[in-house]
């Protein structure tokens, strides 16, 4: 009786990994790609104390050590060894995140994950790989868009590393790219993409504009400088977002019996209006009038932009519920999502 119940267990056993063979492979990758970046990374201190290290990088490093203190003192963000070291990419990039979307809805692809949940997007440590789960995407005539990540956390699970190319950017990015991810590390709601992110990116702005005030000064070089491109960034934003919405009114004005080249027809040529606009939008950065010249955006970049920003206002109004104090928020949200 016992033989024929490890039998069935096996049997069992078996059947499950060949059903979730595609999940245990995609588990495997990141696993190693994680590891290969945990295990090759190096304590800042060791880049500091390098001769070799340029002086602008260690500038900037110390601006990492900076940032970190003032999250968790002044922002109550969990203190924790996140990018207390430092992952050398070489200059090549390490990640690349795929997304999708309905074709004629902005409606997100998802993908159901262990532990955190249904989210949209899914990460890969190999460009191949991801430029294969696209092409499957494509071939169930989804919109589908592949970019690089220049950060990401494990949300306090592992000791995430500064990475290399993230020292490429001024000091106010930098800023808000790692106040962005040690919020991911403080407060993760599961199945909630849209409000973690839109939450993140909240606090990375709002932070990091804080903190170049208490580091530089109102009036210095790297506040100016951020204040102009968190400006453009909203004017992005808020157009894309406008643009979001008309799409939405074109999607739902069509019917079964419209072809599928006349509702690409009326999708392309409303995309194209909105990148017009852009063309005629008030940036510092006149770059952003021009990116859409070469490929028009599809709906995985509208999504995008909405799984970012499109909860921005509500976070602006919990916000001020708070007298505008990120740390008092957060408590408040720690203790409402049980974290």
């Amino acid at each position: 009786m016992l033989k024929k119940i490890s039998w069935g267990i096996l049997l069992i056993l078996i059947a499950l990994c060949l059903y979730y063979w595609n999940w245990l492979s995609y588990g495997y990758n990141q696993a190693k790609g994680q590891l290969k970046v945990i295990t090759q990374s190096r304590p800042i201190e060791d880049f500091l104390q390098d001769p070799n290290f340029p002086d602008s990088l260690k500038q900037k490093l110390e601006l990492t050590m900076a940032v970190r203190g003032f999250a968790v003192d002044s922002l109550g963000l969990n203190k924790s060894d996140n990018y207390t070291e430092l992952y050398d990419q070489k200059g090549k990039t390490l990640l690349w995140n795929v997304s999708a979307s309905e074709p004629y809805a902005l409606k997100a692809y998802t993908w159901q994950y262990p532990f955190l949940g249904e989210m949209p997007y899914k990460g890969f440590f190999d460009l191949e790989k991801a430029k294969r789960e696209a092409d499957l995407l494509k071939e169930k005539g989804l919109d589908v868009r592949i970019r690089t990540v220049g950060g990401w956390s494990t949300l306090g699970i592992l000791k995430d590393p500064l990475l290399s190319n993230m020292l490429e950017r001024n000091d106010g990015a930098l800023a808000e790219v790692i106040i962005h991810e040690l919020t991911h590390a403080t407060l993760f709601v599961k199945n909630e993409v849209e409000f973690n992110e839109n939450l993140a990116s909240f606090i990375g702005e709002k932070g990091a504009e804080r903190f170049l005030v208490s580091h530089f000064g109102d009036n210095s070089a790297q506040h100016l400088e951020y204040l102009q491109s968190l400006a453009d960034s909203k004017t992005l934003t808020r157009i894309i977002l406008k643009g979001a919405g008309r799409l939405d009114s074109l999607y739902g004005s069509f019917t079964d019996s419209l072809s599928h080249s006349l509702k690409d027809s009326l999708k392309n040529n409303c995309i194209q209006h909105i990148a017009d606009d852009l063309k005629n939008g008030a940036f510092y950065n006149t770059r952003y009038q021009n990116i859409f010249d070469d490929v028009l955006p599809n709906n995985a970049y509208f999504m995008a932009h909405r799984r970012y920003h499109n909860q921005e206002d509500s976070i602006q109004a919990i916000f001020h519920q708070y007298n505008d104090d990120i740390k008092l928020m957060l408590t408040a949200m720690k203790i409402k999502y049980g974290k």
